[in-house]
Formats: structure tokens, C-alpha cells, sequence
């Protein structure tokens, strides 16, 4: 073999190895792909996903599917170009920058704590939003979920403690509260009154400045429902708050007699205030493929995901589109009995 050959040879096993080491370098991307589904009126491990206590409900049929989207990657297991590159070619995945689903700020633990606080608020604001529909009361408290260390609160007040009022004034949600301590100049005190155990108890705290210059004292709180009954929930490892309606509905359906859903295969998405409002959720593509996969023949679609989803939606898959809890109910009335309109997603 000439010398010429023999250059050229080696030059060639020597960008194989290149490229074949360079596929298997972590990237800064994460892997969206259609998760689990689980049906809201079913059961998931032998224990029902919705169990309701001390009230009256009703026999089901049919599914109301919550559908999820799985990641592979970030910060602590970071994919590989191979991955990332056998993704891109995927039509029912997505591939998309780390810092989308992980702030540069926040690690792999906080990300999954976030989503585990959002998940809790979703199934509370879901049972609050199903009440509403019934127009059935309940109580509503704030409670302290947990401190960040360093901040003032820290080991002022305690998770669990409820916070009746700020500065003497009655507060009635989690932005009443954080709008009261923002009303605040860093360095000035604010007084929580809270319940603690069975004492209520006057808490002071100095503030200081947080992010984007605003008021803080260092304190995650979420809304305490009080129900009249008891609504569990149970999804395993699934967070975030995107089931929200579909957790809604499926409370809905074993509350009040008849079958929501006619005995149909249905699946859905998006996030519920306690006011019925439905909100848009990310990686609606996935969650549709995954929604077909189920079996599901009906997608309740929120409204400002619509446009998105009419671009990849499966065939055989019909988008109805949810404004609202209310709607979205008589959308499976009107689907159930034939009578009444059933909103189609459009193109915005």
C-alpha cells in the first residue's frame, strides 16, 4: 500500500471514531414523547384513580383519559446526539432546548418537586371546579407548603401553618397574600396570622427583595381546599397540572347519575381553575398521539392549544375544543345524546 493510501486510510478510520464518539456526546436537548395514560374513572394499580368518601356516587363506563408526555434528558442525565438525532427524525417526538423544561436556575430535583406542588393544585382545583359545577360549598384556606432556606421566613413560619390574614387583613387565596407582602418595601415587616396546630399565632417577618425587584419573605404557599367530602386521587408518578380537566371530569362523572361519556372513548387535556376555566398545557402534538394509542376516538382539546393541535392531530382522532369545565360538559351531552353543538377546534 502506498504511503498516499495508507494517509488517507487512516484519516478515514480517524473521523469514523471522530463521528462515532461525537454521537455520543451529551446535548444540551431533552426527548418529549407520548407518556402513560390513565383513565380518571378507572383504576390504576387495583385502587381507583378517583375515590370519593362520604358522599352518594354512580356507576361508570367508557373512559376519561388524562394523557402525559415523557422526557429523556437534562441537567442530571443528559441525552446523547444519537438521541437527539434519532428524535429529530421522529415525527411523534419532539426535540427541544434543555432550558425550555429546565430554567438554567433550577435542578432536575426542583423541577420535579414543582411538579409534584402543581399536580396537588391541579387535583384540588379540579375537585373545587367539579363542587362549582354542582354548585356544592366548600371552604378554601392558604397553606404554607414549605420555606426557602435563608429567606426570612425560614423557620418563622412552618409548613402546614394556614394563614388567615395579612397585616390584619383577611386573606382569601395565595395571590391575596403574595399581593399583601409585595405592597411592602424591602426591609419593612409584615405580620401573617396563621393557625398552627390549634393555635393561631402572629408571625412577624422582615422582607427583602427578590427577583425582578419585587417584595418576597421566602415562602411557597398553595390553596387548602375544605370539601365537604373526601376526593383521592390517585396517578402514581405523574405531575404537573395539564390533567386538571380531565381530573374534573371524571369527579363529575362518579357524582351525578348516568355516564358522562355514553360508554365512548375519551381523552383530553388541560389545565382547571377552581372557576371551571380551562388553560393551555405544552407538548399537546405527543399527548394526542398518545390519546390514540389509548384507543381514544375524542380529544377535549383547550382552546388555545387548538391551532397547534389541528397541525399534527392522528387521523381517527376528533378535537373538541374545552373553553370551559361547563362546556366541556355539554359537549359530552351533546356527544352522548346527539342533541346540541359540539365546538370543533379552528385554525387561529
Amino acid at each position: 500500500m502506498s504511503r498516499r493510501a495508507l494517509t488517507l486510510l487512516l484519516a478515514g478510520f480517524l473521523v469514523l471514531a471522530l463521528g462515532v464518539a461525537g454521537a455520543f456526546q451529551p446535548v444540551p436537548y431533552v426527548v418529549l414523547s407520548p407518556g402513560p395514560t390513565e383513565n380518571t374513572i378507572g383504576e390504576v394499580n387495583k385502587k381507583p384513580v378517583i375515590a370519593i368518601k362520604g358522599r352518594q356516587t354512580y356507576p361508570t363506563s367508557g373512559s376519561l383519559q388524562l394523557v402525559t408526555v415523557a422526557y429523556q434528558g437534562g441537567p442530571a442525565a443528559k441525552i446523547d446526539l444519537l438521541t437527539a438525532l434519532r428524535g429529530w427524525l421522529d415525527p411523534t417526538v419532539a426535540v427541544v432546548p434543555q432550558e425550555t423544561i429546565f430554567a438554567p436556575d433550577r435542578t432536575a430535583q426542583e423541577v420535579e418537586e414543582e411538579n409534584t406542588v402543581e399536580m396537588t393544585n391541579s387535583q384540588d382545583s379540579a375537585t373545587a371546579a367539579a363542587l362549582n359545577e354542582l354548585k356544592v360549598p366548600y371552604a378554601m384556606v392558604v397553606g404554607v407548603v414549605s420555606t426557602e432556606k435563608g429567606r426570612p421566613a425560614d423557620g418563622k413560619l412552618m409548613k402546614g401553618d394556614e394563614i388567615n390574614s395579612v397585616d390584619g387583613k383577611e386573606t382569601k387565596d395565595v395571590t391575596a397574600v403574595a399581593d399583601a407582602v409585595k405592597a411592602h418595601k424591602p426591609g419593612e415587616s409584615v405580620t401573617f396570622n396563621v393557625t398552627r396546630g390549634t393555635q393561631k399565632l402572629d408571625v412577624t417577618v422582615q422582607t427583602v427583595a427578590g427577583p425582578k425587584a419585587q417584595t418576597v419573605v421566602g415562602v411557597m404557599m398553595q390553596a387548602k381546599y375544605k370539601f365537604p367530602f373526601d376526593v383521592d386521587i390517585n396517578v402514581g408518578d405523574v405531575g404537573g397540572p395539564s390533567a386538571g380537566l380531565m381530573f374534573s371530569l371524571g369527579i363529575l362523572d362518579k357524582l351525578t347519575p348516568g355516564e358522562l361519556t355514553g360508554g365512548k372513548q375519551i381523552a383530553g387535556t388541560g389545565t382547571i381553575t377552581p372557576a371551571g376555566e380551562v388553560g393551555a398545557i405544552g407538548g399537546i402534538a405527543q399527548k394526542m398521539v398518545g390519546a390514540k394509542d389509548s384507543g381514544a376516538t375524542i380529544f377535549l382539546t383547550p382552546a388555545d392549544n387548538c391551532a397547534e393541535a389541528l397541525k399534527s392531530v392522528p387521523d381517527g382522532l376528533r378535537l373538541v375544543r374545552a373553553d370551559t369545565l361547563h362546556s366541556a360538559v355539554a359537549s359530552l351531552d351533546a356527544l352522548r345524546t346527539g342533541k346540541g353543538d359540539v365546538p370543533a377546534c379552528e385554525a387561529g
